[in-house]
C-alpha cells in the first residue's frame, strides 16, 4: 500500500484552507457579537444625547411667605384680664408678635412647548408668591402658574417667551418602558445646575401610596432633592418620566410620573388650568386570598365594590356590592389601584361597558361616566343612614376610611361625624369607633346596622359594643 507523502504545495494548500475557516469562524463571531450587542442597545457614550436634551431642562427657584407664631398665649385672656401666667410665658416666649420670613426652594422643570409652557411637580411651585426660571443659557425669566393637579403632584408653569423659539423636549410612550432600560435623570440636585445621572427601569407600575393615581416608574438613576420635576428621557431623547419622590433610606429608588398620565395632565391645564376627572361613584377595594373563596372566584384579580354611592353613575348602571369589576371601557383591572386611573382618564358622558364577576358569573354592564366632583363625592360618603342616628353619621368600612382613621376592623360600621352635644357624644364615641353590635346583635354592614336600628325601641336605653384602636368596650344611648 503506497504511503502519501505531504510535499511543500500540498502542506500550503492545508495551511491556507485552515486560515480561511479560523478567520471565517472568527468572523461569525464577531458578527454574532456585535449583533447581540446592537440588540440590548448599550451605548458607548451618553454626550450626544445630553447635549440633545439638556438644552430643554430648567431651573425652578420660588419664594413663599412662612408666619412664625410669636407669643402661643399672647391672646389667650380677654381685654382687663390679669395673666396669673404673664411672668412665666415671658421668660419663656417673650413678648414678640407674630412674623413672616421668606422661605426659598429649588426644584427643576422642562420645557414641552416652544411658547413657555413648563412642567414641573405640583409641591415645587406651591404657596409660591414668586417662581422664577433659569434656562441653561443662563437666561432668567418670571413664571406664572397656569394650572396645578395635586392628585398627580403635577404643574403647569409658562414663561414669556419673545421669539417662541425654545428648545423642548417630546413625550415618550411610558406604557411601552420596559424594565431594564436605560434612562437618564436631569435637574439640580441640591442646587447643582444642570446635573446628569444615568440608570434602568427598575420598576413599572408601583404604587407607593402618594394618591389615588399612583403609577410611577421605579428607577435606580440618581434622584435628589432639588431633581424634582425633571424629566426622565429614554436613549430616544423622549420623556418618559417627570422625577418626583425619592426613599429617603434608600438606595437608588427614585420614582417618577409616567408620560402617558403628564400628557393628560398637561393638556387638561393648558386648555382649562385644572384637570377633570371621570367618576362612576363607587367604593373599591383589593381581593384578598381569602376572598377568593368567599366569592368564589377563579383568581385574585380585579377591583371589589364595596360600596355603591346613590344616585351615582354605577347605581343607574346597575353595579352592585360585591361585584368585582375585571374590565372597565375594554381595559382590564388587575386590582383596585388600576380602576381609578383608567375612570379618571375616561371622557366624560362616555357610556362604556364594564365587565364584572357576580356570584361566580361574568355579567357585562353599562355605565355613563360623570365629572367628579370632590365636595360632592365626599358629602355622598357621608350620608346619614337613619333619623335615629344618635346624633353621628356611619359609613361602610372602606379603603378611604382605614386609612382616614388607621382602622384596623373590616366588618362592622365607623362612625365618620359626631355632633357636639348630642347622645353619641355623651356617651362618649368619636370619629373612628367602629361599631360591632347594637342590642346585643352583630352589625356588619350598613345594611344589618338599618335594620338594628328599626327594631329599636323609643325612650330605651340602648348597648353598642365599640371597637376602638384595637380595644373594645361598650356604650349606652338613650333613644328618644
Amino acid at each position: 500500500m503506497a504511503k502519501l507523502r505531504a510535499t511543500p504545495l500540498l502542506i500550503m494548500l492545508i495551511s491556507i484552507c485552515l486560515g480561511a475557516l479560523v478567520l471565517g469562524t472568527c468572523g461569525c463571531n464577531k458578527k454574532a457579537e456585535g449583533e447581540k450587542s446592537e440588540i440590548i442597545g448599550f451605548p458607548q457614550s451618553f454626550t450626544d444625547l445630553v447635549e440633545k436634551v439638556r438644552p430643554a431642562v430648567v431651573n425652578i427657584s420660588t419664594t413663599s411667605t412662612v408666619r412664625v407664631p410669636g407669643h402661643p398665649f399672647r391672646n389667650f385672656w380677654g381685654p382687663g384680664e390679669e395673666n396669673p401666667f404673664g411672668d412665666f410665658f415671658k421668660r419663656f416666649f417673650g413678648d414678640a408678635p407674630g412674623r413672616e420670613f421668606k422661605q426659598q426652594s429649588l426644584g427643576s422643570g422642562f420645557v414641552v412647548d416652544k411658547n413657555g409652557y413648563i412642567i414641573t411637580n405640583n409641591h415645587v411651585v406651591e404657596n409660591a408668591d414668586e417662581i422664577k426660571v433659569k434656562s441653561f443659557s443662563g437666561k432668567e425669566y418670571k413664571a406664572k402658574v397656569i394650572g396645578r393637579d395635586s392628585k398627580t403632584d403635577l404643574a403647569l408653569i409658562k414663561i414669556s417667551s419673545l421669539f417662541g423659539d425654545l428648545p423642548t423636549l417630546p413625550f415618550g410612550d411610558s406604557d411601552r418602558t420596559r424594565v431594564g432600560e436605560w434612562v437618564l435623570a436631569i435637574g439640580n440636585p441640591f442646587g447643582l445646575e444642570e446635573t446628569v445621572t444615568k440608570g434602568i427601569i427598575s420598576a413599572t407600575g408601583r404604587v407607593i401610596g402618594s394618591g389615588p393615581y399612583d403609577n410611577f416608574l421605579q428607577t435606580d438613576a440618581p434622584i435628589n432633592p432639588g431633581n424634582s420635576g425633571g424629566p426622565l428621557v429614554n436613549l430616544r431623547g423622549e420623556v418618559i418620566g417627570i422625577n418626583t419622590a425619592i426613599v429617603a433610606s434608600g438606595q437608588g429608588i427614585g420614582f417618577a410620573i409616567p408620560s402617558n398620565m403628564a400628557k393628560q395632565v398637561f393638556a387638561q391645564l393648558r386648555d382649562k388650568g385644572k384637570v377633570v376627572r371621570g367618576w362612576i361613584g363607587v367604593s373599591i377595594q383589593n381581593i384578598s386570598p381569602e376572598m377568593v373563596e368567599a366569592f368564589k372566584l377563579k383568581e385574585a384579580r380585579g377591583a371589589l365594590v364595596g360600596d355603591v354611592l346613590p344616585g351615582s353613575p354605577a347605581e343607574a348602571g346597575g353595579i352592585q356590592r360585591g361585584d368585582v369589576i375585571i374590565a372597565f371601557d375594554g381595559k382590564g383591572v388587575k386590582d383596585a389601584s388600576d380602576l381609578p386611573r383608567i375612570v379618571a382618564a375616561t371622557p366624560l358622558e362616555k357610556t362604556v361597558a364594564i365587565q364584572v364577576i357576580r356570584d361566580s358569573q361574568p355579567l357585562e354592564l353599562k355605565v355613563t361616566v360623570a365629572e367628579m366632583d370632590e365636595q360632592k363625592v365626599a358629602s355622598r360618603s357621608q350620608r346619614k343612614v337613619s333619623k335615629q342616628d344618635f346624633g353621628m353619621t356611619v359609613d361602610e368600612i372602606t379603603p378611604h376610611w382605614v386609612q382616614e382613621f388607621s382602622l384596623k376592623d373590616r366588618t362592622g360600621v365607623v362612625i365618620v361625624e359626631v355632633l357636639e352635644g348630642s347622645p353619641a357624644a355623651e356617651a362618649p364615641l368619636r370619629p373612628g369607633d367602629v361599631i360591632k353590635e347594637i342590642a346585643r346583635q352583630p352589625v356588619r354592614n350598613l345594611r344589618e346596622y338599618g335594620a338594628a336600628l328599626e327594631r329599636l325601641q323609643e325612650n330605651r336605653p340602648v348597648l353598642l359594643f365599640i371597637s376602638r384602636g384595637g380595644r373594645t368596650f361598650y356604650s349606652s344611648l338613650k333613644v328618644s
